[in-house]
């Protein structure tokens, strides 16, 4: 923004150009200081805060999740496939009319040679007008058994949605934890980014005073670069994982979460999830999907065994019809006429081309009913291992607690000796990444728990 001043001009003239040149100088540094706070203002308008607790955002997904909506639809579509099939057991009924013009009715004699034409009797004119039912009595069994077939279907779409709901509440808590993990980690890094720049000016002053070496600036000014980087990729994972939450809630891509709870927040004791363990053959969705799998086949296989019986039915009609075709000749005349009865059949081929059906729909209960034990014995095993862990990361916890305030003491010790040249820059640097990590792994701690509680209760169907 500077430009040189001509020598050739006297030293007054050069003296009012130079303080003219600063003045603008000057102008423009303010409109920018000035048109700064706008922009960063006009940015931030359309970004919004949202501040929520971890139960609201698993209860905003479990509601909001799309994959949730889509789930709902097809519960909703299965259900009205089993209204359809109840009501095919309605009598069907079947109204209808017909109107026919005959032509002249043209006679031959001797092959094509000789013809003779004359009207339809008693009339060229043909109409009628009814009304038919039929009525399905005995199938053997095939409605009832398709009826328990869409009761099947319909159990297994709600226990799919609440599966689908379950699943998007647990990884919306996974998503909600991490993030609250990187807002507690973006606390310590700014705290270790302070101490690292304070550390920076100290070495610098003991560096003027030749009380250390060149080595130690230059190693200081390494790590305080390394934790603005880290400071950097924190912030990007923040981002992210915003990101990953607005889509399992569904929210606006303007929206930012705040998370209000913190990664202190109270854990559930260890023997309040013991009726949760009991629980879970008959609550976990999993099992309860196998299970109903295997209903659903057992249904399938009486559907193949009714092809083998008989059939009766109900059926009647009531008809109105012109002209007269019960006498002979014909008349020209309107009549009204209906009938009852019963039909009886039976499907002979069905004893050699319904055997090898029927035998594949029982092999496939048996599948099924092994998928369903398999299926136990891993929940089981899944549902023992997440209560282990739990326990686990509850005593991980108070451990963790304990070293941070141990390495925070030990921090202190370190930085008064560094600073009276009683210990070494590297023994200070490790006091500093021991009482970082020490608070890091507090904050993962408790938020590994929390994740393991929220896979309890999704394994064992109870989120």
């Amino acid at each position: 923004m500077t430009k040189s001043i001509p020598y050739s001009l006297s030293l007054e003239k050069r003296q009012i150009v130079t303080e003219k040149l600063r003045s603008s100088v000057f102008v423009f540094w303010m409109c920018a200081f000035l048109l700064l706070p706008i922009t960063i203002v006009a940015q931030n308008s359309t970004e919004q805060k949202y501040q929520l607790t971890l139960s609201e955002a698993v209860q905003l997904a479990k509601r909001q999740n799309q994959s949730v909506q889509a789930a709902n639809i097809e519960e909703n579509a299965v259900d009205e496939d089993r209204k359809d099939v109840y009501k095919s057991a309605l009598p069907v009924i079947n109204a209808g009319s017909s109107y026919q013009r005959f032509s002249n009715l043209i006679l031959f004699t001797d092959g094509l040679n000789h013809s003779t034409s004359g009207s339809r009797k008693p009339t060229p004119n043909s109409a009628n007008l009814g009304i038919d039912v039929s009525f399905n009595i005995y199938s053997g069994g095939k409605q009832k058994a398709l009826q328990n077939e869409q009761n099947s279907r319909l159990k297994l779409a709600k226990l799919n949605t609440l599966d689908t709901s379950g699943n998007a509440a647990f990884q919306t808590a996974s998503e909600y934890l991490e993030l609250l993990k990187l807002n507690e980690s973006q606390k310590f890094i700014l705290d270790q980014l302070k101490r690292a720049q304070i550390r920076l000016e100290n070495i610098n002053s003991l560096y003027k005073n030749q009380k250390v070496t060149k080595s130690d600036v230059l190693r200081a000014q390494v790590i305080l670069s390394n934790v603005e980087l880290s400071l950097q990729q924190n912030q990007n994972d923040i981002g992210i994982t915003n990101q990953k939450l607005i889509v399992l809630m569904d929210l606006p891509d303007s929206i930012k979460l705040s998370p209000i709870d913190s990664a202190g927040i109270s854990k559930p004791e260890i023997n309040s999830l013991l009726p949760l363990i009991e629980r879970t053959e008959s609550s976990s969705f999993s099992i309860q999907k196998s299970a109903e799998n295997v209903e659903l086949q057992r249904t399938k296989v009486k559907t193949v065994q009714s092809n083998n019986m008989p059939s009766l039915s109900f059926f009647s009609a009531y008809g109105l019809n012109y002209p007269n075709y019960l006498f002979f000749p014909p008349v020209d005349q309107a009549y009204a006429i209906g009938f009852v009865g019963l039909k009886l059949q039976y499907n002979i081929s069905s004893i050699y081309q319904n055997k090898n059906k029927l035998t594949a729909a029982k092999m496939r209960v048996k599948e099924l009913e092994l998928i369903q034990k398999e299926n136990t014995h891993i929940i089981n095993s899944q549902i023992k291992a997440y209560y282990i862990k739990y326990e686990e990361a509850l005593n991980r916890i108070s451990v963790n607690e304990k070293s941070v305030e141990q390495a925070k003491v030990n921090y202190r010790i370190v930085n008064t000796k560094y600073l009276n040249q009683l210990a070494l820059l590297t023994d200070l640097l490790d006091a500093d990444n021991l009482y970082q990590e020490s608070r890091l792994n507090l904050v993962k701690a408790q938020t590994d728990a929390l994740t393991i509680y929220y896979h309890i209760l999704y394994t064992s169907g109870n989120l």
